[in-house]
């Protein structure tokens, strides 16, 4: 019995260890992917180094190499991990702000518009990937690709439950307008004209579609 018992807790100590050793894993790649998202965002990608990234982190390269063989796989993943938290921040802004699906519609300028006036406000991280990684079929291509495809999709969604026939046009539209608005906002500088300007010709827009 005291053989069994013995046993069972060298398993447990073990499990336990295991269990802590995934943990700081885990902890650690995460904090190579946050590090590398605001050193991406402030720097660029290709001006950011691996060294500069684990200087940041306080992480050794071996770690990092664990956990990536490249460094377009930490891109991809602070890019697939940006993708998640913008997306869910940006629509809990718009639904902080507004109830109904047009003014959420509307709302979408607004909270643009508290993004432009950010100090860490660099543009969007998938236009300025696309800018420095323009060659077509890639998988960082697809990453940003399949993130604007997300925001244009949540346009529509919203369109479609105000009532406007041609959901899928305003969507596109509109999205259209959004992506303008944030090169228009990072290049020259005049955030607050860029976003009121989006925001009145959104309305606009949205105005004609649910007429037609």
């Amino acid at each position: 019995m005291e053989l069994l018992i013995n046993k069972y807790i060298n398993i447990t100590i073990k499990y336990r260890q295991n269990s802590l050793l995934l943990s700081a894993m885990s902890s650690k790649r995460e904090q190579l992917i946050e590090t590398a998202i605001e050193l991406f965002a402030r720097n660029g990608f290709h001006a950011t180094g691996v060294d500069t990234i684990l200087a940041h982190a306080g992480v050794a390269k071996k770690t990092l190499y664990t956990h990536f063989r490249t460094k377009e796989e930490l891109i991809l993943a602070a890019l697939r991990q940006h993708d998640g938290q913008f997306r869910n921040h940006f629509m809990k802004s718009v639904d902080a702000i507004a109830d109904t699906p047009r003014e959420k519609l509307l709302a979408i300028f607004d909270v643009t518009k508290s993004w432009f006036s950010q100090n860490n406000f660099y543009g969007c991280m998938f236009i300025n990937a696309i800018g420095e990684y323009s060659e077509k079929d890639t998988a960082i291509r697809e990453v940003c690709k399949e993130y604007k495809r997300l925001m244009r999709n949540y346009m529509k969604d919203l369109a479609e439950q105000a009532g406007i026939n041609n959901a899928e046009e305003l969507a596109n539209e509109l999205s259209l307008l959004l992506e303008g608005s944030i090169v228009t906002a990072q290049v020259s500088e005049q955030t607050e004209q860029a976003a009121d300007t989006a925001k009145r010709v959104a309305k606009t827009l949205i105005e004609d579609a649910l007429k037609s």
